[in-house]
């Protein structure tokens, strides 16, 4: 691996042992066997590496869910989505600390540019990543209509059950219950 790798698997180490603000850039030399000088080199900032850790903490579980929307088999988009928000609430079980670093990470943005411009091309990223998804289709296949609508309303729903499963995860609910939901806004009277 390289240094910039280590300090990453470091840094993803750290989110979930101490958190986003609790780690400290000595805490991230130490865990990655790097030089303290090299994150700066690396990624500019401490907070910078962090929040490219969670990014990559992040990324990793919305990729297990699109390979079980993609395993699924599904061909209507509402029942992609009941799978899609059934393996999101099941991988946020266990992820309360990434849930926690991503907060935090979202929270900077609002002081460092850096951050804010890493978040922004994420999120653009998984707009059209998760369009693409819910209608089964390449991403190259999009129209920017689609990934602005489409996309961002996907993007708020995930990001609202994130928040919603850091204040209180019992609350979340079923996929069953959130293509309900969105039957019933679209004006469709669900079964």
């Amino acid at each position: 691996m390289s240094q910039r790798d280590d300090l990453l698997a470091g840094a993803k180490k750290l989110l979930v042992e101490k958190g986003y603000h609790r780690t400290t850039a000595r805490d991230l030399a130490a865990a990655s066997g790097a030089h303290l000088a090299s994150i700066g080199y690396h990624f500019g900032s401490k907070d910078a590496l962090m929040t490219t850790a969670t990014l990559q903490a992040q990324g990793e579980w919305g990729d297990t869910i699109d390979t079980t929307m993609a395993a699924s088999g599904a061909e209507i988009p509402a029942e992609r989505l009941r799978i899609c928000v059934d393996a999101l609430v099941a991988a946020m079980a266990g992820q309360r600390e990434v849930l926690v670093a991503s907060v935090q990470a979202y929270a900077q943005a609002a002081f460092d540019n850096d951050i804010r411009e890493v978040l922004t091309t994420a999120t653009a990223e998984t707009r059209a990543t998760m369009a693409a998804a819910s209608l089964d289709i390449d991403p190259q296949e999009l129209d920017a209509e689609t990934v602005r609508g489409l996309g961002s309303v996907l993007h708020a729903l995930v990001a609202g059950l994130s928040l919603q499963a850091f204040l209180d995860p019992e609350s979340l609910p079923t996929g069953d219950q959130v293509v309900r939901a969105v039957r019933i806004l679209a004006g469709d009277q669900p079964d």
